[in-house]
């Protein structure tokens, strides 16, 4: 693959094709778009915790990948090299997730970038968990991100999420019934990561004893 030797990897299940939530289908249609298109291009991609910004920047870089164009995908929120961003200029297509989290130094790299990419046909799409004017970044690096094209994904409902985590449970061979979701997301936590993270616990704790996870069974696992 033609991907930038970072300390990162692709999930290789994060696939545009799978990306969920009828109102995200206009941004879908103009990343698809940009596959074909010559000259450089911004987006910048906001949307609340569990929306589906990681997912939609994977897919994307995977995009690119199937297209044999060289792809860069960072997490801003991961430990990365301080060139990590300065080094990017050669890549066709550069996904940045998480650009709130940038500190001041990578900010400036990504001002930096901005301006160098241009007049290349490289793609840039950013990720945040807000909308751009509610960030803290440094004025001139929200000058030139005022210019990319916008979307903000929508916000998914349960029977979205439950969608999600089958498919996640599906791979690797895990059956839970969808109540035990509704039952998470009513006593536990809404937020698709937490349920994700405290499945595992469950499912570790469900080969220890031997037995299903059921709503009794996180009751007595989880007390709750």
């Amino acid at each position: 693959m033609n991907q930038l030797g970072l300390p990162l990897s692709l999930n290789s299940k994060m696939l545009v094709s799978s990306f969920i939530g009828n109102k995200n289908q206009q941004v879908l249609d103009f990343v698809n778009q940009l596959l074909t298109q010559k000259g450089s291009a911004v987006v910048f991609i906001s949307g609340a915790k569990s929306s589906g910004k990681t997912h939609l920047l994977q897919g994307c870089a995977f995009s690119a990948l199937d297209q044999q164009l060289n792809v860069a995908y960072i997490d801003i929120k991961q430990e990365l090299p301080e060139e990590a961003i300065s080094d990017l200029e050669p890549v066709d297509w550069i996904c940045i997730d998480n650009v709130d989290y940038l500190s001041i130094t990578q900010q400036q790299a990504l001002f930096d970038l901005y301006n160098r990419i241009k007049p290349t046909n490289t793609k840039l799409i950013v990720s945040a968990s807000s909308l751009l004017g509610e960030l803290n970044l440094l004025k001139d690096l929200k000058t030139r991100l005022s210019l990319a094209v916008a979307f903000t994904l929508e916000t998914l409902n349960d029977e979205q999420k439950i969608l999600i985590i089958e498919r996640k449970m599906a791979d690797i061979n895990i059956n839970i019934n969808s109540k035990v979701y509704h039952y998470l997301f009513k006593v536990f936590s809404r937020d698709l990561n937490d349920v994700l993270n405290v499945i595992s616990v469950l499912d570790e704790a469900s080969l220890q004893r031997k037995s299903n996870i059921s709503i009794s069974f996180v009751k007595q696992t989880l007390g709750i």
